[in-house]
């Protein structure tokens, strides 16, 4: 791999910035045949309709759009129930879809300006940090419940559990610091100084360390969890926005929005292995199950690129909708589902390989867009089987 040497004049930002820049501001495809209990759906935040696009993949179509709070942003699902949560910025409260019948069945009122809802591995609790409060509300969510509030540093912007569910790291973006809280305990363990306006952060799936990116900065923060230290600060491209991690923890993946490029971060080492042109304002990345390919949605460019972490290469770009922002990978991961900020639909790409398996595939392509509502920023994918009845 050879780093890149040219140079892009960058563009204005455009009016309708991604969720993540916005934040640190303030032809259906042959399938076999699936068991008829068996259901796959996509949830869709769409921040200025104050509703929910539900996508049922099996039929790569919208079947239902659900209203929930104002603003809504950042939307997860429980993995031990058939349950998906919306976090709604501008009512201070999270909303609670079934999905087994995709309906809201209910609302849980936080504090200021919650973003992003983390859930636990064990699906029984939920962790909001309320941007405008400085505090974590902490949902039990069989009771649904809030059962604590517990104050952190100025503006957090994402509270996420670790894998292993004994703690949640967040990142407080007006302090400049990250709290990480004691999931037993409830309270905070202890608070480490990072780099400028701390936002979107990973953490190692053995729960050893976290990676938090700081778009004031434009560097990387690496804190070893078991120590609660700082071990190094990376610097990366400008405005680092996004992180991808690979499911096998070894590498990370930095989406530098301003800067045209993605950088790559060597997790063992805490080393930036380089920094490379992708297209321009790449905004989000997630990284296939097998741990070869990279997909980046290109926020100014309208596509999408696949990068072969292998080979060390682009090996193709997807033309989808207008500024595309968060993806999803079907659990099948035979489409990426690309969510269009600007044109109001989902995208979906075919990403079948070839039938030698070659990661080249001739047969990638834009398969349909999907309309949703009104500015969709964010996607999350439940596939489960009910018992008939």
């Amino acid at each position: 791999m050879h780093t890149a040497k040219r140079r892009f004049s960058i563009p204005r930002l455009p009016a309708g910035l991604p969720l993540l820049v916005a934040i640190l501001a303030t032809g259906c495809s042959q399938r076999k045949p699936v068991d008829p209990g068996y259901h796959e759906y996509a949830y869709v935040t769409n921040g200025k309709s104050n509703s929910v696009s539900v996508l049922d993949l099996l039929q790569l179509r919208n079947v239902k759009t659900l209203t929930v709070g104002e603003g809504p942003t950042g939307v997860t699902a429980n993995p031990a129930r058939n349950e998906i949560y919306v976090a709604n910025s501008e009512s201070s409260n999270v909303s609670i879809i079934d999905a087994e019948r995709n309906e809201v069945v209910g609302a849980i009122g936080v504090h200021n300006a919650p973003y992003f809802v983390s859930v636990s591995p064990d699906g029984m609790r939920a962790y909001v940090a309320n941007s405008g409060s400085a505090n974590v509300s902490v949902i039990d969510l069989e009771k649904r419940r809030v059962i604590a509030t517990i104050g952190v540093g100025g503006a957090p912007g994402l509270a996420k559990v670790s894998p292993d569910g004994k703690l949640v790291v967040v990142s407080n973006r007006a302090s400049d610091s990250v709290s990480i809280i004691d999931a037993d305990k409830l309270t905070v363990r202890d608070t480490v100084a990072v780099c400028h306006q701390p936002q979107e952060m990973v953490i190692q799936p053995d729960a050893s360390k976290a990676f938090v990116a700081c778009p004031g900065s434009n560097q990387l923060a690496a804190i070893d969890l078991k120590t609660n230290r700082l071990l190094t600060l990376l610097d990366v491209g400008k405005l680092p926005i996004h992180l991808a991690l690979k499911p096998d923890g070894g590498e990370l993946f930095v989406s530098n929005f301003d800067g045209n490029s993605f950088s790559i971060v060597e997790t063992g080492t805490n080393e930036v292995g380089g920094t490379y042109l992708i297209g321009n304002n790449p905004v989000r990345g997630v990284v296939t199950s097998d741990n070869s390919l990279l997909y980046v949605s290109n926020f100014g460019s309208d596509n999408v690129s696949v990068y072969a972490i292998d080979e060390g290469r682009v090996i193709g770009v997807v033309q989808v909708g207008s500024h595309p922002e968060a993806l999803a990978l079907t659990p099948d991961e035979a489409h990426l589902l690309v969510v269009d900020s600007r044109s109001g639909d989902v995208a979906v790409v075919r990403t079948v390989k070839t039938h030698n398996n070659s990661k080249i595939s001739a047969e990638r392509a834009l398969v349909t867009l999907i309309p949703v509502g009104n500015q969709p920023n964010d996607i999350v994918i439940k596939a489960f089987k009910v018992a008939a009845k």
